[in-house]
């Protein structure tokens, strides 16, 4: 058996990785999925097909998601053997969906005629779409590196976030690499590709939402707290220096602070410090929220401020708080809280806070009283990866926040392909999406995935920006994942009907 078509997938599904940010060459995992496709048609079998798919997803995996060797090890403080098991083991495990791919596709593809190509194309992509959306939802959901977040602006192919969201888009990239690998002399191949394209561009072009309300000055603060210092109870004092400096240095009528900011419980905060987070406006706070039934939850809290005398002889008045919370709904397996039979892991790794109680599914936004129209729909860390459980809160919610701690990651791939998938989000919502993170990256992105502004990674500031509300649906917020996982099963059950046909005629025969 030769060596070298695996070599090759594991090259292919390696490059890949470029196409996602930092470097967002968005034609490359379209070309390397092309290659796939065409090692899928020339293997023999199957389980070979498989095989392939599998080593692809490795290569993919292990290059992309390299950072969760820096979450276990250089900053969860797991032995380094350990952690290279387990981001061994957590790859391999991703890499099945792609192995999947190949076997349904080496099982289902027709010969390579004019209507063998068109069912041949229509497969693979329904199959990608269908393999990527179960990645996102089996366990709890890892949809990390799929393919649609690689088409973020100024792919063509960004356009069509609105209306079928990320696996829609990556369904379309799909379908596209099936074409060039499948068909490249043929003219229709060049249409579908050049109609693809043109209708993506034109539909970036669509307002799908409309402003509501004025523009209001927004303050996202970032204080590069290193993850080694923020839970030492003797560098309380810099958290809370820093953040509440950055504050009062750069006033605004909403200043939004990253998760955990402030390592306390909300009941612990001094009066004093949450006096200097709204010296100028309201503010947004990412901390841990006890519930009165003895948990926790991973929370935000929007502070508001108001002065009410102490008593009719009072000469100063007395600031008071008004409080609105949201509670972190999908929670990370094994970083928020435990597995059931996986207590041991949590003796081999430094994770605190590791046991959170999730939110409901629905909860209201967050009103800001002095800003008419803005209702905010806070997303914590790892939320924002679930394009189905962020539009819960539209129509309702006009602005998106999302509150995130990526120094678990350190100075790796994890915070940019974050960045990334926030882009998605707005396109899909139509929304405004703003990121106040720990130690990068801090941005504000418009609703058509323009990033606005941004922080440099691993530097203490604030930014800066004019947030806007939007009001309105995309089609994708109407229908979530719908539309695009049922075009994917009708083009699996069209082009592998005959496969299915043939098989079931022969088994009678016997």
């Amino acid at each position: 058996m030769s060596l070298a078509p695996f070599l090759i997938a594991a090259v292919l599904g390696s490059v890949s990785v470029a196409g996602f940010a930092p470097l967002e060459l968005f034609p490359l995992p379209i070309i390397a999925l092309a290659g796939l496709l065409r090692l899928w048609q020339d293997t023999s079998t199957p389980h070979r097909a498989a095989l392939l798919g599998f080593i692809w997803g490795l290569g993919f995996f292990l290059t992309g998601v390299s950072w969760v060797y820096v979450s276990l090890h250089d900053v969860g403080g797991m032995a380094a053997p350990l952690a290279v098991i387990a981001t061994v083991l957590f790859c391999c495990w991703l890499a099945v969906f792609p192995a999947l791919v190949g076997y349904l596709y080496r099982r289902l593809m027709q010969t390579e005629t004019r209507a063998g190509f068109w069912r041949n194309a229509l497969l693979f992509a329904g199959l990608w779409v269908l393999s990527e959306w179960l990645r996102g939802v089996l366990f709890t959901g890892f949809p990390w590196l799929a393919l649609g977040y690689s088409q973020t602006p100024p792919s063509p192919l960004a356009g069509f976030a609105a209306v079928l969201g990320s696996y829609g888009v990556g369904g379309l990239a799909a379908l596209i690499a099936a074409a060039l690998a499948l068909g490249l002399r043929r003219r229709g191949t060049w249409l579908l590709i050049i109609a693809l394209l043109g209708s993506g561009a034109l539909l970036r072009g669509m307002d799908w939402t409309q402003p509501v309300g004025a523009p209001f000055r927004v303050s996202l603060l970032q204080g590069n707290i290193p993850q080694s210092l923020k839970w030492v109870p003797e560098r309380l004092p810099l958290s809370i220096e820093t953040y509440t400096g950055l504050a009062q240095a750069h006033p605004a009528a909403l200043t939004v602070l990253p998760e955990t900011a402030l390592p306390l419980f909300f009941h612990e905060v001094p009066r004093e410090v949450l006096q200097a987070l709204t010296q100028h406006g309201d503010a947004l706070v990412g901390t841990a929220v006890r519930l009165r039934e003895g948990g926790y939850v991973n929370g935000a809290i929007a502070i508001q401020r108001s002065t009410a005398p102490v008593s009719a002889d009072a000469v100063l008045p007395t600031p008071t708080f008004s409080t609105q919370t949201y509670a972190k709904q999908h929670l990370v397996p094994f970083g928020e809280y435990v597995p059931p039979g996986f207590a041991w892991f949590f003796g081999l790794v430094n994770i605190p806070l590791s046991d959170f109680s999730a939110g409901p599914p629905r909860q209201a936004p967050i009103t800001l009283s002095a800003q008419p129209g803005v209702n905010i729909a806070p997303n914590i860390c790892y939320e924002d990866l679930f394009g189905e459980e962020i539009i819960r809160a539209l129509p309702g919610a006009t602005l998106l926040i999302n509150l995130s701690n990526t120094a678990w990651f350190g100075d790796s791939l994890a915070q940019p392909q974050h960045l990334q998938i926030a882009r998605l989000r707005a396109l899909e919502t139509g929304r405004m999406m703003l990121r106040a993170t720990n130690t990068g990256i801090t941005a504000a992105i418009a609703p058509d995935g323009r990033v606005l502004g941004a922080l440099p990674p691993f530097t203490a500031g604030a930014l800066q920006v004019e947030a806007q509300a939007f009001a309105g649906l995309t089609p994708y917020a109407r229908w979530g994942n719908l539309l695009a996982l049922l075009l994917a099963l009708i083009a699996v059950i069209y082009a592998g009907l005959p496969a299915l046909m043939i098989a079931l005629r022969q088994r009678r025969s016997r």
